[in-house]
């Protein structure tokens, strides 16, 4: 079938375009113009046309979700509407999830905090997620096996070889560390750790597991970084610790996730101020490091981590006041409710925090646009981003009705910079794909993906991209005027980097001696998804 989009403004920043033109699709992919036909023509005159929509970190999978769900069941509609569901279905379930996404123009969505021992569980529930095709990212940093291979002085290809097996095994497309060697430490009761501190028992530091696993990434050709949830988030004065990692990083490619959590200085009367000014001069001069923001909103939430040791300490802080801390195997978690409020002096720091980042880094390709979803706002806050990132006017409102002595530490209210379309094309699509190493997505070129989304031009940036026109989906419409027309399935994305093959009986023997189970508990095989080709291998470098 050959479906024409006719005659919008076409804006695709990795082929450099933006002009009036036109976009043509054939058998889920785009292609040159025709000389034929079109089978299906769809006029956009006067609308905007881009490639869908990636979320490069998005909690929407997984235990630490469905805890969440457990815990508050009054904040789901689902709750009273579908009573008699299983507790694990409350709240957004799966099909929700996709459908919320591609409505807002989101074609791809990674959930980025998957433990090795819930990757089975995490991708059934992906594999339920409607239209959007998705990827997670499997936590090392704090299991027992690296540790011991670091403690040991083992070998970069030992360390290698590991990293790839639990990429290959859990169906991953890249490694998260969460405050590396934290959540052990937590288990030998201690209550902080910074990034030179001693992981007791195993005698290396957070910098050494960082690394260690920066180099393995690196030298196996995962196309993206290691993602790095840095130490002491949510701590005033933490800037100090995001300043030291980048300064780690050296040359090698690195990508600090949530920026915005590590945003915070010591400034002003109550001690607490936004530091973003310093990070965004210390990325805007480390070419080799990317971030992503953790935008907040105001509003009700909930916070969800695999950094037990962080969540610990902020139980006391709930709104509402209960929580879940699991002391689980490697990182564990911590689920904390809770409510960020406009005449907060604290949070009105913090939502200023993330957009001076997103303002005050230059480049587009290297700050990537998320709220860490839920923890510092839903998704579907993200129409409201946009349209703050494009207007000093709106974000000007906004402040006005903020505590002053809150603004007044931080440089928000000076900013000028507005986003243009072709910026929040860029950061959204173009560099999304770029960092993930998905060729194929985030761009209009021939060959791509026809993922392909087309919005009114409508002056409330909000409600342009809240419901988008039209969304196609491997060439597939599925949404017109921002409803759902279409619950077609997608693909789950993943690396599978070369290893020896060694590393594999290794495994085995460590599985069965230390848990007394056979390691394929924790394989995910592709039949376990029953869906037609479920999985997309992206090449590693």
């Amino acid at each position: 079938m050959l479906t024409h989009i006719a005659g919008g403004r076409v804006i695709d920043p990795a082929n450099q375009r933006d002009a009036q033109g036109d976009v043509w699709i054939r058998d889920g992919r785009i292609v040159d113009a025709p000389n034929a036909g079109a089978d299906a023509t769809y006029d956009a005159t006067g609308k905007i046309v881009m490639a869908g929509a990636i979320d490069i970190h998005s909690h929407i999978a997984g235990w630490n979700v469905n805890t969440a769900r457990l815990l508050l069941p009054e904040y789901h509609s689902a709750a009273i509407a579908r009573p008699s569901e299983p507790l694990s279905r409350k709240g957004w379930p799966a099909l929700e999830t996709g459908r919320l996404y591609a409505t807002m123009g989101f074609t791809t969505v990674v959930e980025p905090a998957v433990s090795p021992h819930y990757a089975l569980h995490a991708h059934l529930e992906l594999g339920d997620t409607p239209i959007i095709d998705k990827a997670t990212l499997v936590v090392l940093g704090n299991d027992n096996y690296l540790l011991q291979l670091l403690h040991d002085n083992e070998s970069d290809a030992a360390i290698e070889d590991y990293v790839a097996w639990t990429l290959d095994m859990s169906r991953s497309l890249g490694i998260k560390v969460v405050n590396a060697g934290g959540a052990l430490a937590f288990k030998d009761n201690m209550r902080a750790f910074s990034f030179d501190d001693v992981v007791p028992a195993y005698g290396v530091t957070s910098r050494r597991i960082v690394k260690a696993l920066q180099g393995a990434v690196n030298r196996l050709g995962v196309p993206h970084p290691l993602h790095v949830h840095c130490n002491n988030l949510g701590l005033a004065g933490n800037f100090e610790t995001a300043l030291t990692t980048i300064a780690a990083a050296e040359e090698l490619p690195l990508h600090l996730t949530h920026l915005q959590f590590y945003g915070y200085g010591k400034e002003g009367e109550r001690k607490f101020s936004s530091a973003a000014p310093q990070l965004a001069e210390a990325v805007n001069g480390k070419t080799n490091v990317t971030i992503d923001v953790g935008q907040v909103m105001f509003g009700q939430t909930v916070t969800i981590s695999a950094d037990v040791l962080r969540q610990f300490n902020a139980r006391t802080h709930a709104r509402p006041k209960k929580w879940l801390i699991l002391d689980g195997d490697a990182n564990g978690a911590g689920i904390v409710p809770y409510d960020y409020r406009r005449k907060d002096f604290y949070n009105a720091v913090q939502w200023a925090t993330g957009l001076e980042l997103f303002l005050l880094i230059n480049d587009s390709w290297r700050v990537f646009f998320t709220t860490d979803h839920p923890n510092g706002a839903p998704f579907t806050s993200y129409p409201d981003i946009f349209a703050l990132l494009m207007s000093r006017d709106l974000r000007a409102r906004w402040i006005a009705e903020l505590p002053p002595e809150a603004m007044a530490v931080t440089t928000l209210p000076s900013i000028t910079r507005e986003y243009s379309l072709y910026e929040i094309a860029t950061m959204t699509r173009a560099a999304p794909a770029k960092l993930l190493g998905l060729t194929e997505r985030g761009h209009l070129g021939k060959g791509a993906v026809a993922d392909v989304v087309v919005y009114d031009d409508l002056s409330d940036r909000a409600q342009m991209f809240r419901a988008a026109a039209l969304v196609f989906k491997d060439g597939d419409l599925v949404v017109r005027d921002g409803r759902v027309v279409n619950d077609r399935w997608g693909r789950a994305l993943a690396v599978s980097p070369k290893r020896d093959r060694a590393i594999d009986r290794r495994m085995k023997d460590y599985y069965e001696e230390r848990y007394g189970l056979s390691d394929e508990f924790l394989k995910v095989p592709d039949y376990a998804l029953q869906r037609p080709e479920p999985f997309e291998f992206v090449l590693c470098r």
